[in-house]
């Protein structure tokens, strides 16, 4: 049995009573329905802000980070007086703000294959608000496993991403995607950039399918992929179809269970606390490498785009951006004691794997960037 609306509920949904194909029984569906969002960041801000808004009864926030001044481009849900504080936190004040009228609840946990099947199973959807492949296909094996509908986003730059992944009716993420691309070939937004309104326009676009589906009215994006360029301002789609062979949703799925998705994709889903770093006997600090320069002769190489020198930049260093590395090899000698460094230490860390590969021996990766460098040793440069 729906619940009922009060005076007040009435009042606040008056909009959405007035459209007949929510009126007084869709909102009562509304109150009764629930919504996992998985991250809080880019795209779960404008998620769970409109979801929130319309009246979701029960909101589910995962998320394990903290506030930071460099979320503050993109991630609405946040503000400034809350950097440095859990952003599930932080979030949840906000949404009890718009509406208090509604039960929020924190997982304040990385998403992991020990603990997602738990927190998912008592919500009606899912919504992948995640940056990374291991926790996007733990998003997707979840909600096959489960039963339930996933919401799924990404966004990169420009470009932007939607669909609904729903094995009952439809291909899952895996149908599209059966296999992860491999490490490094995708950059992150943080290595990447994002343009501040794309997780809005895309992260609302998510809440509009969640609503579609939990009310049961027009057509999902069950079996299609949203494609949205926000440089042209353009809406393609593409037609997916189920994957027979799919190893989870398919006839003879292989994949039963949640597995270790980490191993899977080849890349963390989580920190470890070991971002930008090359591993053991591979890295060198800020603070060392600044010890270093006094006294060696040591080739510095910086692995960014050329518009990022114009952020911060290290004096002699030679820039030879990392999708051009492979290419420009003969311009470096193999003998030289070698330092490479980006921004954070991980492109750094493939450009010393293909180095060490192709015969130089004498190379270390800066650990976490020349923003370390910023933080540890010339507070002059800026961080970003």
């Amino acid at each position: 049995m729906l619940p009922e609306l009060n005076h007040e509920e009435i009042l606040r949904y008056s909009r959405h009573l007035l459209i007949p194909e929510v009126g007084l029984e869709g909102q009562r569906k509304l109150k009764n329905s629930s919504a996992l969002v998985v991250g809080t960041g880019g795209l779960g801000s404008p998620v769970s802000l409109y979801l929130a808004a319309a009246g979701v009864g029960r909101i589910g926030l995962v998320d394990y980070d903290v506030v930071d001044s460099s979320n503050l481009q993109r991630q609405v849900i946040h503000g400034t007086s809350g950097i440095g504080k859990l952003k599930v936190e932080s979030a949840k004040a906000r949404l009890l703000d718009l509406n208090p009228d509604i039960q929020i609840d924190v997982y304040n946990e990385p998403y992991t294959s020990e603990n997602a099947l738990r927190i998912a199973k008592d919500y009606d959807i899912i919504l992948d608000g995640t940056d990374n492949f291991p926790t996007r296909y733990l998003t997707n094996d979840v909600a096959v496993f489960l039963g339930k509908p996933n919401v799924y986003a990404s966004i990169f730059r420009f470009d932007g991403q939607v669909s609904v992944f729903y094995a009952k009716e439809g291909p899952c993420y895996r149908c599209l995607f059966p296999e992860p691309p491999p490490p490094g070939l995708v950059p992150s937004c943080a290595e990447g950039g994002v343009l501040g309104i794309l997780p809005g326009t895309i992260g609302t676009l998510q809440a509009t399918e969640a609503l579609k589906v939990l009310l049961g009215i027009g057509d999902p994006l069950i079996g299609k992929l949203l494609l949205y360029n926000a440089l042209d301002m353009s809406f393609d789609f593409v037609q997916l179809k189920k994957n027979p062979k799919c190893r989870v949703c398919g006839p003879n799925a292989d994949i039963t269970e949640l597995i270790d998705y980490e191993e899977f994709c080849g890349v963390p889903g989580h920190d470890h606390g070991d971002e930008g770093s090359a591993g053991a006997g591979w890295d060198i600090t800020a603070p060392e490498l600044a010890e270093r320069v006094k006294t060696n002769h040591l080739k510095l190489l910086d692995v960014r785009e050329p518009h990022e020198l114009q952020i911060s930049a290290l004096p002699n260093a030679v820039n030879i951006p990392l999708g051009q590395l492979a290419s420009r090899l003969a311009e470096l000698n193999s003998a030289d004691d070698m330092v490479v460094f980006c921004k954070g230490g991980t492109r750094s860390a493939r450009a010393l794997e293909l180095l060490t590969s192709a015969g130089f021996k004498k190379v270390k990766n800066l650990k976490g960037g020349i923003n370390a460098w910023a933080k540890e040793v010339d507070k002059n440069l800026p961080v970003y």
